[in-house]
């Protein structure tokens, strides 16, 4: 029996891309910006306990740091999921989703974050109590600006990461890109084709986030290099 012909499984890709496009655009996408964007806000919440809060808030930043951290991200989405409905807890599988995306989140950022502020020389904290600002001016205005800068690329890293990451949530029915193509090959039969296809979707939308990634790391060596000059 000859395989599938060049022209058969091209056109099953084509006919399958729409569908895993709009799953990617409706499912995949948003998941991806809502959990990196939360994931962020908690781990600078995270990575300024664990810096300047008193000695029992430290410890359960740490715990949740350390938990979250030694366990893999898929038994944290079925814990969600799957486990919590046996304590009353009920979560459809988008919400279970975007909780379990952004603790995993957080805690993993919290330590670029919590890093890249301690990398910033005391003198700068001293400079900017010396003309009057307070503790939360002298963080937004001073300290956060030049941290950000050296947080871009692991951050950067981190977001690519979670669109691929992002596939796991087939796992608990969220209907994104991968469990799309899943539902496609229970139909047509043709796992490798359509496994393909999805691959090369995230290939090209990580090729794109690097793009990024480089012009806004250019970006900020700009901005760098501009504030040594003034310095």
């Amino acid at each position: 029996m000859k395989g599938l012909a060049l022209p058969d499984w091209l056109h099953l890709m084509a006919q399958s891309l729409p569908t895993l496009l709009w799953a990617g655009l409706i499912f995949t996408i948003p998941l991806t910006l809502l959990s990196f964007t939360l994931g962020l806000l908690l781990g600078l919440v995270t990575a300024l306990v664990r810096l300047f809060a008193p000695a029992p808030l430290v410890a359960g930043a740490r715990f949740y740091v350390w938990v979250i951290r030694g366990t893999p991200l898929l038994v944290q989405l079925f814990v969600i999921f799957y486990g919590l409905p046996s304590l009353g807890i009920l979560l459809d599988a988008f919400p279970a989703a975007l909780i379990g995306f952004t603790l995993n989140i957080g805690a993993y950022s919290s330590e670029i974050i919590r890093a890249v502020i301690s990398s910033v020389p005391r003198g700068q904290w001293e400079a900017a109590y010396s003309i009057g600002m307070s503790w939360p001016q002298a963080m937004r205005r001073t300290i956060l600006p030049q941290a950000g800068r050296v947080a871009v690329p692991p951050l950067s890293n981190t977001f690519i990461s979670l669109v691929k990451d992002t596939s796991l949530a087939a796992a608990i029915t969220v209907p994104e890109l991968f469990q799309t193509a899943q539902r496609i090959v229970a139909t047509t039969y043709e796992p490798l084709i359509l496994y393909i296809e999805a691959a090369l979707i995230y290939l090209v939308m990580s090729s794109v986030l690097s793009a990024l990634q480089v012009r806004l790391e250019k970006r900020f060596a700009r901005y760098g290099g501009f504030l040594e000059a003034r310095a």
